[in-house]
């Protein structure tokens, strides 16, 4: 009679772990953490080797005619958008007696708008001397340009306002010509006439007087424009610190390679898929986590925890192995040399008459097939981040195939700050004392391989991946 067993759904995977993402970032910190010191050395190299050139600054104050409280800096735009212009910069240089192209200068200084009246003129050139001489140069010229706009657009304004007057006083002429060449009569209509002549006088005299004062004010606001446009901060070399610049370039340079480098890292971490939490390495290779052996480094404590652990490990894998009654062994991955120490340590707490242990390897590669003349029972033992998540299912299946029950999982090198369970409770056959006291019962029944296969094992994606 065949049985079969009906698996639950699982539960929802999240589309993107954060806790595994972070904590496969923070076992690449030494990735991000030499792209964070390689910026901060660019830097600091940038701000010794690329020193900024002679750079003088110079301050205007800009008047306008049409200055207004509310104003939202358009007229200050246009005067930086003016500054920028080849006519003020051949002005410029020619006030200078420069054979330098105006194209070429423009690139060499920046006009800034610090408010709506305000403007800052940046300079640089070969030398302190002549990029204090290029600012005074350029604030001249866009002294005299705006002084000379804003006369021609007075002077214009003045002339059309006079004469609008002046055809006004034309037609008031007409209409006194013909108020008295009119004879008094009683005529309603000519009286009616007349009563309109009039109010067109009237209408005319205000309207020239009004064009009139327009047009001296037109003229007053002209020198007020001018004595309000003047050089308010003198020309002056803009002094460079040689620390304050590396300080704050390699400032930079640490940034921008710092937030490179996490990239970088979570990018990797995401497409590589190398499980790093116990919960995940547990889940899928399908047996539980039953020890872990930090990585030897650190100060003297820290080797001398990493001792005890590996001492405390090696005394459960010997009453394990002398409890069993089969063969077991000890396959690697991605920690050879942890897994050669201990089986050697494991050998010696057993003595010469105890069982032997066979140390092998389940990376990629393997021989699935001799992994039996190692032991009918094996202890994984795996450095975490090492494989890949279809590498673990592959391991999983394959011991399932080659009925090589995983007495546990030893974790090499975990992530100190791993808060997850990697214990699994799907069945009595995941533990470790249930495995023993399972394959006990079975053993001279000759169920033992029906029973195995029974088991619900890792599944494996079909992909090119899978080795068979």
């Amino acid at each position: 009679m065949t049985t079969s067993t009906t698996s639950e759904p699982s539960a929802a995977v999240p589309l993107l772990d954060l806790q595994a993402l972070v904590a496969a970032v923070r076992r690449r910190r030494r990735l991000w953490c030499s792209l964070a010191l390689l910026g901060l050395l660019v830097g600091a190299a940038v701000a010794v080797l690329l020193p900024p050139p002679p750079t003088a600054v110079t301050k205007v104050l800009v008047a306008h005619k049409e200055d207004q409280p509310n104003d939202t800096g358009t007229l200050m735009r246009t005067d930086v958008a003016v500054l920028g212009t080849s006519r003020i910069a051949e002005k410029a240089l020619r006030s200078l007696n420069s054979p330098e192209k105006p194209a070429d200068f423009m690139e060499d200084y920046l006009g800034t708008g610090l408010t709506n009246n305000l403007l800052q003129i940046d300079v640089t050139g070969d030398s302190d001397a002549e990029a204090v001489a290029r600012a005074k140069a350029l604030a001249d010229a866009f002294i005299a340009d705006h002084v000379k706009r804003m006369r021609e657009a007075a002077k214009a304004e003045a002339k059309a306002l006079t004469d609008q007057r002046d055809r006004m006083r034309d037609e008031l002429a007409q209409v006194n010509k013909a108020i008295g060449g009119r004879s008094p009569d009683r005529d309603p209509e000519a009286s009616a006439s007349s009563e309109s002549l009039f109010a067109r006088r009237a209408e005319l005299t205000s309207r020239i007087a009004d064009y009139g004062q327009r047009a001296e004010e037109a003229h007053l606001g002209t020198p007020r424009v001018i004595a309000g446009t003047q050089i308010v901060d003198a020309p002056r070399a803009v002094r460079h610190s040689l620390p304050k610049a590396v300080a704050t370039d390699g400032a930079i340079g640490l940034v921008l390679g710092l937030v490179l480098g996490l990239a970088l890292a979570a990018v990797g971490a995401v497409v590589a898929d190398r499980p790093v939490l116990r919960r995940d390495i547990a889940a899928n290779l399908g047996a539980s986590v039953i020890a872990e052996l930090p990585r030897r480094s650190g100060g003297r404590w820290q080797r001398r925890r990493t001792r005890a652990a590996h001492e405390r490990l090696t005394t459960t894998l010997a009453r394990t192995v002398r409890g069993s009654a089969e063969p077991v062994s000890l396959l690697e991955l991605g920690c050879a040399r942890s897994t050669s120490v201990l089986a050697t340590d494991l050998t010696r707490a057993l003595g010469a008459e105890g069982p032997a242990v066979g140390a092998g390897s389940v990376a990629p590669g393997t021989a699935w097939t001799d992994l039996r003349y190692l032991g009918t029972r094996t202890v994984l033992v795996v450095r975490a981040g090492h494989g890949s998540a279809a590498w673990l299912h592959t391991v999983a299946r394959q011991l399932a195939d080659q009925c090589i029950p995983v007495l546990g999982v030893v974790l090499i090198d975990p992530d100190p700050r791993d808060r997850t369970d990697g214990t699994l409770w799907d069945g009595l056959h995941i533990a470790l004392r249930g495995q023993s006291e399972r394959l006990t019962r079975l053993n001279g029944t000759g169920r033992h391989r029906s029973e195995r296969l029974s088991m619900p094992a890792a599944r494996v994606p079909d992909n090119d991946e899978e080795v068979r």
